[in-house]
C-alpha cells in the first residue's frame, strides 16, 4: 500500500473500542452468571480470536457488530475442547487465558501465528507453575505451543520482574480460583483494566501501590460493559494531528485510564497543543474527547514509571520524535523487543530508511529529530503498530512512502486507513 503527503487533516474521529478492555469483557462475561452485553466491543482480529476460544470452550457468544452477548456459564462453566486453541496473534489471549486454563479440570493446548510463537511465555509459566499450574512449553523454549493441564490452585504473593499488565491479568484471573488470596507485585504500576472490571463485576479485589491483591471468588453476576475507545488507537491521530500543518482533529470518546494515558503527558512535555473536553465515567473507566492541533515540538526524555503507560504507543511517538525540534531518548523500553515484532530494530531501520537521524539502544533508541522525513519502502513485519506509526510519517514525507504488509493493521484497528483518510485535505 501506498501513501502520500498530505496538506492537513480535519474533522472528527470515533476510535475503536479498546482492545484491552474488549478482551477481558469476554473473560470475565464467560466466567460470569448469566448475560453479559457488551457495546463498541473492538472487532480485531485479536479480539475475535477471544470469542472463538471460548466459543471452543462451549460459551455461546453472539456477535452482532454493535453489540456482543456473553452467555457466561459462571467460574466451573468451561468444558474441555474438541480442538487446539488458537489464539491467532493475541499475546493478550494467551497470557490471559492460560490463568483461567490453568484452574480447569481438563488438559487444552493453546497456540498461535509464527509471531506468538516467538514471543515469550515464561513470564507467566513461572508465576502460575509456583500456584500450582502445570503447563509445558511444547518445544522446550519457553513460548507457545503451551499444554495445560488443569490443576488445584493456591494463592501466592508474586514478585514481578517486568510491569505487565498481561501477566498480572493472567495471575489475577488464576486467582479467582486459588485456595487463598494471590497478589503480584510490579516495579511500576501497568495497566489497571482487570482490577477496574473485577471491580466492577463485584470480585473482592485490593490495589496497594504496585501490589494487587485477589481473593478467592464466588459465582459473580454478568453485567453490561461500554468498552470506551482505545487510546492507542487514539495515538495515531493524536501524533497525526501534532504533526501536520494546519491540523485539527477531535478524537472522541477516548479512554483516558491514568495507567494508559502516558501519550498525552509526553506530549504535552513536547509542547503540543492538545486539551480534553467531555470528561466523564464508564464503567469506571474515564472517558474523554481529546483535541490536537498543530504544534511546534520538542524533544523530552522518556524513562522510567511512565514506559508501563505508553510502551504500545512508543512506535508512534518515536515518529512524533523524528519531526519535533531537539533530540529525543526514549529508556527502560526492552518490552518492545518481545511486542508482535521488535519493535526498536524495526522502528530504527525504517526511521533510517526515511532520513532520520536514530540510534537504537538496548532498551530504547536516541532520536535527533528535526528532520525532513524523505520517501521509502517500509517493511511492517505484519505489525499493526509500526504499519499504522509509518502511514503517518508518510503524511509529512516528501516521496510516497510503500508499506510492505499494511493490512496487518485489522488485528487492531480494522477501518484505519478509511478513517485516516476522511481527515486527510
Amino acid at each position: 500500500m501506498i501513501f502520500h503527503k498530505i496538506h492537513s487533516l480535519k474533522g472528527e474521529v470515533t476510535v475503536p473500542g479498546d482492545k484491552s478492555i474488549s478482551h477481558r469483557a469476554i473473560m470475565l462475561g464467560s466466567l460470569a452468571q448469566g448475560t453479559t452485553e457488551i457495546t463498541n466491543f473492538l472487532q480485531g482480529e485479536d479480539c475475535l480470536s477471544t470469542i472463538r476460544c471460548f466459543g471452543q470452550m462451549g460459551i455461546h457468544i453472539e456477535n452482532n457488530k454493535d453489540t456482543i452477548l456473553v452467555h457466561g456459564k459462571g467460574l466451573h462453566g468451561l468444558r474441555k475442547p474438541d480442538e487446539i486453541l488458537d489464539v491467532g496473534n493475541s499475546g493478550t489471549t494467551t497470557r490471559l487465558i492460560s490463568g483461567i486454563l490453568s484452574a480447569t479440570d481438563f488438559e487444552v493446548t493453546l497456540t498461535g501465528d509464527s509471531s506468538i510463537q516467538k514471543r515469550p511465555m515464561g513470564r507467566i509459566i513461572t508465576p502460575l507453575t509456583m500456584m500450582g499450574a502445570k503447563i509445558e512449553s511444547i518445544k522446550g523454549n519457553g513460548c507457545a505451543p503451551l499444554f495445560i493441564t488443569g490443576s488445584k490452585l493456591k494463592g501466592i504473593h508474586y514478585i514481578s520482574e517486568v510491569a505487565s499488565a498481561q501477566v498480572k491479568s493472567g495471575i489475577l484471573l488464576a486467582g479467582l480460583y486459588a485456595d487463598g488470596e494471590t497478589s503480584i507485585t510490579e516495579p511500576y504500576v501497568s495497566r489497571n483494566h482487570t482490577e477496574l472490571m473485577f471491580q466492577y463485576f463485584g470480585i473482592d479485589i485490593q490495589t496497594d501501590n504496585t501490589t494487587v491483591t485477589v481473593q478467592p471468588a464466588k459465582e459473580f453476576p454478568a453485567s453490561q460493559v461500554v468498552v470506551p475507545g482505545d487510546i492507542s488507537s487514539a495515538a495515531y491521530f493524536i501524533v497525526a494531528g501534532l504533526i501536520v500543518p494546519n491540523s485539527e482533529i477531535r478524537i472522541k470518546n477516548v479512554g483516558i485510564n491514568p495507567t494508559r494515558d502516558g501519550i498525552i503527558k509526553v506530549c504535552e512535555q513536547m509542547g503540543a497543543n492538545i486539551t480534553l473536553e467531555n470528561i466523564t465515567d464508564t464503567n469506571g473507566e474515564p472517558t474523554a474527547d481529546i483535541i490536537v492541533r498543530s504544534s511546534e515540538l520538542t524533544g523530552t526524555i522518556i524513562e522510567g514509571g511512565i514506559i508501563p503507560t505508553l510502551i504500545d504507543e512508543l512506535p508512534i511517538i518515536a515518529i512524533l520524535a523524528a519531526v519535533a525540534k531537539g533530540q529525543t531518548v526514549i529508556k527502560d523500553a526492552s518490552e518492545l523487543k518481545v511486542k508482535e515484532s521488535n519493535r526498536i530494530d524495526v522502528m530504527v531501520k525504517n526511521l533510517k530508511l526515511m532520513g532520520v537521524d536514530v540510534e537504537g539502544t538496548e532498551d530504547g533508541m536516541i532520536i535527533n529529530g528535526g528532520n525532513t522525513l524523505h520517501g521509502a519502502t517500509i517493511d511492517s513485519k505484519l505489525d499493526h503498530r509500526i504499519a499504522m506509526s509509518f502511514a503517518i510519517a508518510a503524511l509529512l514525507a516528501d516521496g510516497p512512502i510503500e508499506i510492505l504488509g499494511a493490512e496487518c493493521v485489522n488485528i487492531s484497528y480494522p477501518d484505519f486507513y478509511t478513517h485516516l483518510n476522511d481527515l486527510s485535505q
